[in-house]
């Protein structure tokens, strides 16, 4: 493989940075420069609902840089992505038509949860260390200027991950008018944490001893200085040397820090505020070690351009995790494990037998997934609209990993699971959706509808399933001792769309069981 390189661009709430990689034949993934600037877009964003005019030339001054530097290290191809600064915009569509004319970038607006996925594989995919440390319960921390991301690992799984309203940024502006000294603010933001945790403590952590917490953002590594194990990119600290730290800067004004660390006022602001939020996390989970990792978004863009193309192996399981995040939803709305089990073997078998014929690829295997893990949780709220309640819990729960449209995509899924589907004129009244993703929504939907019939009394019947796909007609055999008419029936009704979308016949046979 020749050399290649590639430019991720972050566009934060205070700092908007470029990093330039190169990714060599031996299939390693080497950062050769870092351009970073601070631009209190944020600020503007939350305070304003909009950026300022003074700070969206400023931005578009240092793309502009950016593009030339991009042009003398010959970048293969780049990703700039803005963040919540944008999302929290009014004129977020505006002010992306305006930047992307005047400095000839194509800019991404991350959602949340996609944002702070790509935070969490900067760490994952770059570290040995952070294996060993999800096989014990851990929580990742990611600190951002509007909210706070809380991800809970145990045994090598994401069990939950939780966005709270509690930013370095807009946390600090409410609380600054009342403050009346530096211990009075601790105080004031202690009271608002230790409110936004006890429901996340009751509902997930439970009886989960977390000892390790790693900490995200928040200019946390500027203010702490670790001088314990741990390498450059990925050092700790005690929770008695952190106690030292918390200690000595709690007590300070943020001018005082940023005298003392040589950094910008309102990044010494932004870290003594991540400090209580990261101390009030250790008290509640009764955490030992802080890990710090030097790590940005433009890391993780990186990762996921270079994972993509090939150019390096993926090494954490990251789509697990995504799943792990719909199970852990299903499992709060009580659905039926079995009968989640069971559809999902053989969706995902309908899906792999059709492969030639419906074109899609693992990210549209992995949304079927969890359309199945997620589709009869609208039972917890109605059994009378089932499909309707499970569209809204849906669309109203954050999965880390997916884009708004995929879960918006998930949910029609979900929906039209038992609800007449809507063809493509009357689907665009309703929602903004493009004509490719319709086309998937339609294909998962005609397999769901086809897998969840085979399971239509919830009692998995039908066992040992085999399928074969010749002269466009599935041909599906089950075995089983039981009476199939149930399933039979509503296998027959479903085949109907499913020949529709695919122009494949579906077809059901039982064999029993000698």
């Amino acid at each position: 493989m020749a050399l290649k390189t590639f430019a991720a661009i972050s566009i934060g709430s205070a700092v908007t940075e470029m990093k330039i990689f190169e990714f060599t034949s031996r299939r390693v993934m080497k950062e050769v420069d870092w351009i970073s600037t601070r631009l209190g877009l944020g600020l503007d964003a939350y305070t304003m609902g909009r950026i300022s005019s003074r700070n969206v030339e400023e931005l578009c001054r240092v793309l502009r840089d950016f593009a030339r530097i991009m042009d003398g290290y010959k970048v293969n191809a780049y990703r700039a992505c803005a963040t919540s600064a944008f999302r929290e915009s009014r004129n977020m569509l505006i002010l992306v038509d305006y930047i992307e004319k005047q400095t000839g970038l194509t800019i991404e607006v991350l959602s949340n949860s996609e944002q702070r996925f790509i935070d969490y594989q900067s760490i994952a995919s770059v570290t040995t260390e952070f294996e060993s440390i999800i096989q014990n319960p851990a929580a990742i921390v990611d600190i951002g200027g509007s909210s706070m991301q809380v991800s809970l690992f145990d045994k090598d799984k994401l069990i939950t991950t939780q966005n709270i309203r509690v930013g370095s940024i807009t946390t600090r502006e409410k609380l600054t008018p009342l403050e009346k000294n530096s211990l009075h603010f601790e105080k004031m933001l202690r009271e608002i944490v230790d409110h936004e945790l006890a429901g996340f403590n009751k509902l997930f952590q439970k009886d989960r001893q977390i000892r390790n917490l790693i900490v995200v953002g928040g200019n946390l590594l500027e203010v702490i200085r670790p001088t314990e194990k741990g390498n450059k990119k990925f050092a700790s600290i005690s929770g008695d040397n952190f106690q030292k730290f918390y200690e000595r800067i709690t007590v300070m004004r943020p001018e005082e820090i940023a005298a003392e660390f040589s950094l910008p006022q309102d990044a010494a602001a932004e870290g003594a505020t991540a400090m209580v939020l990261c101390k009030v996390l250790m008290e509640n989970f009764g955490v030992d070690t802080v890990w710090l990792p030097g790590f940005s978004l433009s890391d993780g863009l990186a990762y996921h351009y270079g994972v993509k193309k090939h150019y390096i192996q993926k090494g954490h399981n990251f789509d697990e995790d995504i799943l792990a995040a719909a199970r852990t939803i299903s499992k709060r709305y009580k659905c039926s494990q079995s009968h989640v089990k069971n559809l999902e073997s053989n969706a995902l078998q309908i899906f792999d037998k059709m492969k030639k014929i419906h074109g899609m690829d693992s990210r549209e295997r992995l949304l079927l997934q969890i359309a199945v893990v997620l589709h009869n949780c609208g039972k917890f709220i109605s059994l009378e609209d089932v499909s309707e309640c499970a569209f809204h819990i849906i669309m109203a729960t954050e999965i880390i990993g997916l884009s708004h449209s995929e879960r918006e995509m998930i949910a029609y899924m979900v929906r039209f699971n038992t609800s007449p589907f809507l063809y493509y004129r009357e689907f665009t009244q309703e929602a903004d959706i493009s004509k490719e993703e319709y086309l998937t929504i339609a294909k998962i939907t005609a397999i769901l509808r086809l897998a969840n019939a085979m399971d239509r009394t919830h009692k998995q019947k039908c066992q040992d399933v085999t399928m074969t796909l010749k002269n466009r007609e599935l041909k599906i055999t089950v075995t089983s001792q039981e009476d199939l008419s149930l399933e039979f029936g509503t296998f027959r009704e479903k085949a109907e769309f499913f020949e529709e979308v695919f122009n494949v016949h579906p077809t059901i046979r039982q064999k029993k069981s000698i």
